[in-house]
């Protein structure tokens, strides 16, 4: 039997562990905190009842994901609100994501044909177009055809591609989808992270975990105590002379706490593309209990699991042109929640928790909580008034808890084109550190950051081939 190390608990470290241990092999977990899911927890900051969500919130891609399969035998269970998502405009309708490709076309008026044929085929196919975009961007697609149809957009820059749209509220509402990528909208392969979550949508909507998105750590954990698999919490790994011997070892760690662990062990090529990866912009989270819900001007957005704040298009393109440039925008973009639409349990009574954070420069250090209330505000007159409670987790504050999320950037590492493109090194295999044995399995790999656990999944397949398990 193969022994194998796997360190960090969030998402990747888990589906690698998991996987492993179904395929045979004798695995250990190792968390530096007390808590096992990185950021996939859920926290209770207003006390007893009231359940929060820590970072991930939102799982279009994770319903399906391989790494997730058999997860339902250990209580994991899906959740979807009425609408999927919502960008609310300073004047006219919000642009309302829903899961029926249809429905959302149909409310898009002059650019729902437009809609339905950028996102049709990708979205009708996604069960075969998955295993290649849930992994390596740079391979031989399984399905050559639809994948050059899936990709052809995901090239340009999503300011470009907003302009096929000729309403303001579908670039918006296109548009607030990239955004979560956090990088310019005008870099070229700026469109592929929103085209793919997106697209996914159409297929599987944006779930949320019941319970809150610990749920999915839980039930991960569950399965891998069950497949002979231990955690080990309080374990924060700082010299390999604290590992045990081990047949392999992945790495659910960013690139460069990679590089202080490993140095000299590592080829001469991987040090230096680990020394050069860049994080990006950071997130200032606030999240409200709140009396009531939040009074949206247009009330279908009171509908909607996810929400983006942020105005029409140029403000969009402009807000993340000058986070990437190190300034906080007077009105940034603001990523909103009500998982508890789809998830009553996770309020208490008629005051319910809301989910946010805005973009900020990394490694921001003032106070932006009052700029998120405003962007609030702005689509919801009287939001203040119904706020019971708040709690702010800061940029610092992210990397304290998962040193993961350097300078507060959560999605471990800027998704430049190149990232994108190769992940944290050039070459044809971003899992590989060139160290026999060692593999990167944090979400600075493709296909990047959720709780969907793929690329956890992606390196212990490779893990397995190499200790030619099963």
């Amino acid at each position: 039997m193969a022994d194998v190390i796997v360190i960090g608990s969030g998402p990747n470290g888990l589906a690698a562990a998991l996987t492993l241990a179904r395929a045979g092999a004798d695995v250990t977990v190792l968390e530096a905190n007390d808590e096992i899911g990185g950021g996939t927890r859920t926290v209770q900051p207003f006390g007893d009842g009231m359940l929060v969500d820590h970072c991930a919130a939102i799982h279009p891609m994770a319903h399906q994901s391989p790494a997730m399969a058999g997860l339902d035998a250990h209580g994991l269970a899906w959740a979807w609100p009425e609408i999927d998502a919502a960008h609310p405009l300073d004047e006219g309708p919000a642009g309302l994501l829903h899961r029926s490709l249809e429905e959302t076309a149909a409310g898009l008026g002059a650019d729902g044909r437009r809609w339905q044929r950028l996102f049709g085929s990708p979205s009708r196919a996604y069960d075969r177009l998955a295993p290649d975009i849930l992994g390596p961007v740079v391979h031989v697609p399984r399905h050559p055809l639809l994948m050059g149809r899936f990709g052809a957009p995901t090239v340009l820059p999503a300011a470009l591609l907003a302009r096929y749209f000729r309403t303001e509220k579908a670039r918006a509402l296109f548009l607030g989808t990239t955004a979560h990528a956090m990088r310019p909208l005008t870099e070229v392969v700026s469109s592929a992270i929103g085209v793919g979550i997106l697209t996914a949508g159409h297929h599987d909507g944006w779930a949320v975990a019941v319970g809150g998105t610990q749920s999915i750590s839980t039930a991960m954990a569950s399965a891998l105590v069950e497949a002979g698999g231990k955690i080990e919490t309080g374990v924060r790994v700082t010299s390999l002379t604290q590992l045990p011997r081990a047949d392999a070892v992945l790495l659910n760690l960013s690139p460069t706490a990679a590089l202080d662990l490993y140095g000299d062990q590592l080829p001469a090529g991987t040090r230096r593309s680990y020394r050069r990866y860049r994080y990006g912009p950071a997130a200032f989270k606030v999240d409200f209990a709140v009396e009531g819900g939040i009074p949206w001007r247009d009330p279908d957005v009171g509908r909607a699991g996810t929400v983006h704040l942020s105005g029409g298009a140029e403000e969009i393109i402009a807000n993340e042109k000058t986070i990437a440039a190190g300034r906080l925008p007077v009105r940034p973009f603001v990523l909103l929640a009500q998982q508890y639409l789809a998830d009553p349990s996770r309020s208490r009574g008629n005051v319910h928790p809301v989910y946010s954070y805005a973009h900020v420069p990394a490694g921001y250090d003032g106070d932006a909580t009052e700029a998120v209330i405003a962007q609030v505000e702005r689509f919801a007159p009287g939001f203040r008034e119904r706020i019971v409670d708040q709690h702010v987790t800061s940029p610092a504050q992210f990397t304290a808890f998962n040193a993961n999320y350097v300078s507060g950037d959560i999605l471990t590492g800027s998704k430049t084109p190149g990232a994108l493109l190769f992940g944290p090194r050039p070459g044809r295999n971003p899992y590989r550190t060139g160290v026999p044995g060692v593999y990167l399995c944090s979400a600075a790999a493709p296909p990047g950051p959720g709780a969907h656990g793929m690329v956890g999944y992606r390196a212990a397949q490779l893990a397995i081939r190499d200790l030619r398990l099963g």
